[in-house]
């Protein structure tokens, strides 16, 4: 687990620094463009105003050159600046770690998913045809939590019926675990942010009104540019907390569908002991 959970967020790291680097790709390049027009301004002062005209075209065409730069991630990347990195980059861990892990428990939860009806249907005609053997290989060979309780309660069938549905119901709790492993720490990535978020709006509220008191006077611009930066904060902290909650809420129903699938699969194995009469 830690394994997926590091590798996918070196690999969400890298692709967030791609954007960084696109994004000061994009400055750099509008640049020269401004810096072009205003020698062309500068040219033109002794030319005809036929001239001049056509060199403010020239210079209209040159200005596509920051299309890129209303795009929507250069916009994120502009106001996570203004928001401060120090505030805002442990809002962006949050949600690298966090994407990390929802996606080793996607993966995970994906490749617990048994055909239990299948299954059943398989382990019945081993045991109406005697091969109790033959039904724990095919359990041993089935990936899946259900599979591996199906083995734990053929393995102590031997033993009698009480025994057999206490080792399913005992190995039942510890799959249910497995299933739950790391949940914890997205809930974790999901209260955290916005109060990270909160906590960096406040700090720069503190900031807005040091400078004030150190200007002497309430400027609009002062109060109003400390205060948007402040926000900013607690806006990406919001952002996400609430992606990170779709992806957990997910998740949390593949858990239950995957905890009712192993206590049907659970009774199901037990009938089937007990129809076939397996001591």
């Amino acid at each position: 687990m830690k394994k997926i959970v590091l590798f996918t967020a070196g690999l969400l790291a890298m692709a967030l620094m791609g954007f960084g680097f696109d994004a000061q790709a994009q400055g750099k390049t509008a640049q020269p463009a401004t810096a072009k027009t205003a020698d062309t301004a500068t040219q033109v002062k002794g030319d005809t105003a036929a001239n001049a005209a056509t060199d403010t075209a020239a210079a209209e065409e040159a200005a596509p050159v920051n299309e890129g730069g209303d795009s929507i991630h250069y916009v994120f990347k502009q106001k996570f600046i203004e928001g401060d990195v120090i505030w805002m980059a442990p809002v962006l861990i949050c949600l690298i770690f966090g994407l990390g892990v929802i996606i080793e428990r996607v993966i995970y939860l994906n490749l617990a998913t048994t055909n239990t009806t299948k299954l059943l249907a398989k382990v019945e005609d081993s045991l109406k045809a005697g091969n109790l053997d033959g039904a724990k290989e095919i359990c041993r060979n089935t990936r899946g939590p259900v599979a591996s309780i199906f083995y734990q309660g053929l393995e102590r069938s031997g033993e009698g019926i009480d025994i057999a549905e206490k080792a399913v119901t005992s190995y039942g709790s510890v799959q249910m675990g497995q299933l739950e492993k790391g949940m914890i720490w997205i809930s974790l990535f999901i209260a955290l942010a916005p109060m990270l978020g909160f906590l960096g709006t406040v700090v720069g509220m503190i900031q807005a009104f040091d400078a004030i008191e150190i200007a002497g006077d309430i400027s609009p611009s002062l109060v109003a540019g400390g205060i948007k930066v402040a926000l900013l904060t607690t806006v990406f902290g919001l952002i996400v907390a609430m992606i990170l909650q779709v992806f957990y809420n997910y998740l949390i129903s593949k858990v239950d569908s995957l905890v009712n699938t192993m206590e049907d699969a659970s009774i199901s194995l037990m009938d089937l002991l007990v129809k076939y009469g397996k001591k």
